[in-house]
Order: structure tokens, then sequence, then C-alpha cells
């Protein structure tokens, strides 16, 4: 299956365009994880032979741990797993948001559905006929798996003049135009203009010369005067 794109808006109204993962990329990074979690119980299984019952205990604690736990917890924190991670991939829910831990729970419980009946058969079907590639699980957790694109830091204003408030504002009015100055930049000039239109009465202009004055107001309170 080909990688395909899913846009989702964001609540700032930032369109993204993301890249779905096809079966090929996900399967390298269950490999991957699978390879980690099997070294890990051989590497451990030595030690733990030397403690009797006590140590085929804690290696049979360690197995359900690695199975489940370790893909939860590392999508739920962190989006992906090692696998994913190496891969390119991360998790997250269908609205371009993070898994968190129900998506996580949820999809990841449900492998033992997309596991049938052998080799994940009714996984990869599932995500041969899904449009976005999803497996069972993701469908019904919300999730979906895409090439995580690289971080870009929001580029600073380019505007070196600093203008003071008109009137005296509250930390959290402070907060909300330091805010703007940081988020602007990634967003389409209209929608700038847009968020800029809603306190006009404190920059006293409209369009670009409002957002302009946001920006000067934002470095100003910032201390670059």
């Amino acid at each position: 299956m080909l990688d395909t794109y899913r846009e989702v808006v964001t609540p700032e109204g930032v369109p993204l365009q993301l890249r779905a993962a096809g079966p090929l990329p996900r399967a390298l990074a269950w490999l991957i994880d699978f390879s980690i979690r099997a070294a890990v119980l051989i590497v451990l299984a030595f030690p733990l032979a030397l403690l009797d019952e006590f140590g085929r205990g804690l290696h049979l604690t360690l197995m359900f741990l690695l199975y489940w736990a370790y893909t939860i917890v590392l999508e739920a924190i962190w989006g992906q797993t090692l696998g994913k991670r190496a891969m390119g991939l991360r998790v997250i829910a269908r609205d371009g948001a993070p898994v968190g831990w129900s998506g996580s729970v949820t999809r990841n419980l449900l492998r033992t559905v997309d596991m049938l009946p052998f080799g994940y058969a009714l996984g990869l079907l599932s995500s041969l006929f899904d449009p976005h590639g999803r497996r069972l699980g993701d469908l019904v957790a919300g999730t979906l798996v895409v090439h995580a694109e690289p971080r870009i830091r929001a580029p600073a204003a380019t505007i070196d003049s600093a203008l003071p408030p008109p009137v005296p504002l509250q930390p959290l009015e402070q907060s909300a135009v330091i805010a703007f100055a940081e988020r602007a930049p990634l967003l389409v000039p209209a929608r700038q203009q847009e968020l800029a239109a809603i306190v006009s009465p404190l920059t006293e202009a409209n369009g670009q010369v409002g957002v302009l004055r946001l920006y000067a107001m934002a470095n100003w309170l910032l201390g670059r005067r």
C-alpha cells in the first residue's frame, strides 16, 4: 500500500498534512521492538535462572511487562516505541493530538484481534483496505500511525520595534500577546489578521498593521526595547 496523506486542522486553524504509514515500515518497527524485547529477556534469563522459583516468577512478570506495558507506556508518553522511533513513525489521535493513555491502551489490547488467525493477518488486511493504513486496533481506538516530521522551531517575529501597550495589561493578557507573537509566524497571514482583529481595541488597528503592532507589544513585554 502506498503511503497516503490525511489532513487535520488544529484548534489554531492550521491545516496539517499527516503522512500515514503503510504496513511495511510498521512491520519493520514491530520487528525492531520484538528484537529489543527478546534481547532483554535472553540477557536477564541467565541471572534470573540462578534464583530458582523466585527468578522464574520474575522472568514471567518481566515477559508480561515487556509484551504489554512496553508499547502502551512508550506510546502514551512519547507517541512511539523504540522501533517506531528508529523507523521515524509516531502514533497520534485521529485529530492529530497526542494518542494519550486511553488510545494507547485500546489499540494495543486489540493486537490480540489483529493477530488472528496468525501473523497479524486481520491487521494486515485491515491496513491494506483502509485508506490510511489503520489496523483494527487503530480503527477502534481512533488512532493513526504517521511518519514523524522533524520538529521545526517557530521562527521569531520579523520585527525589531517595541511598542508599549496603550493600557496596562493583566498577566494573562500579557501571556496571550506573547503567545501570539511566538505562534503567529506559523499561521497564514489571513489567520494572523483574524486573530489580531479580536484585540483590535488594544492595537487600534486592523489587518497587517494590527499584527505588526501585536509583535511590537510582545517585544516590549519581553524587554526587547
